[in-house]
């Protein structure tokens, strides 16, 4: 599904964020990338969604090349893609339930199918009962459930996230990557930036770690 071949990014300062890196992603994969602050897993983040291009080597994704792809079909691509941040994203002015469907109606589906899906979605990440509540009447562990709803209620087939956990506790934490799990069994591939290398040793999943933009380990998955 992903390839990354000999896939490099520099700066106009000089700055060198990835060296060439190579690796794999098959479709229905759950992969952790880790690293230091600095290390290159938000460049590599942003790469994906084609907020930048490569400086060389290609980056393929569902087949296409995102450093030839076209301005034009960047939205199309980013429809396959759903993002979770760290800080949410929410926007405090409209209930949960409008937070859900934003992506819906720009996709313009009807009035219906977006109640089913938000629905779904909701339901999914135990917040159906807070549907028309506002963010900030809920805690952050359930901001953090909303901004997944959100990010997988048009169905993609990729899931990006950066640093979810990064505001929670340990047991929130854990709660959001079971969350995680579930989206990947239905057959979501699931890619997971995150610095908390106990939460990722707890998982078993694959991991990837980046040190100064070089790809120093691809762990494989645990038994």
């Amino acid at each position: 599904m992903i390839r990354f071949e000999q896939v490099a990014k520099h700066y106009p300062n000089g700055q060198v964020a990835l060296h060439e890196i190579s690796f794999r992603i098959q479709k229905g994969e759950f992969l952790f990338v880790t690293g230091h602050s600095g290390a290159g897993k938000s460049t590599l983040l942003r790469l994906l969604l084609a907020m930048e291009r490569p400086s060389s080597g290609r980056l393929l994704l569902v087949g296409q090349d995102l450093a030839r792809i076209s301005n034009a079909a960047i939205p199309y691509l980013r429809r396959q893609m759903g993002v979770v941040f760290q800080n949410h994203q929410l926007l405090f002015d409209r209930s949960v339930f409008a937070n859900v469907a934003l992506s819906l109606h720009i996709l313009g589906l009807s009035q219906g199918e977006i109640s089913r899906r938000v629905g779904a979605a909701l339901e999914r990440v135990a917040l159906l009962d807070k549907a028309n509540q506002f963010p900030a009447d809920l805690s952050t562990g359930q901001q953090q459930r909303v901004g997944i709803a959100r990010a997988v209620v048009h169905n993609p087939r990729l899931l990006l996230a950066d640093e979810p956990t990064g505001n929670l506790d340990p047991r929130l934490a854990a709660e959001i990557m079971r969350l995680f799990e579930d989206i990947n069994r239905r057959g979501t591939t699931v890619l997971v930036a995150s610095h908390d290398l106990k939460l990722i040793a707890s998982m078993h999943q694959r991991m990837l770690t980046l040190q100064r933009g070089r790809l120093i380990e691809d762990g494989g998955k645990n038994p």
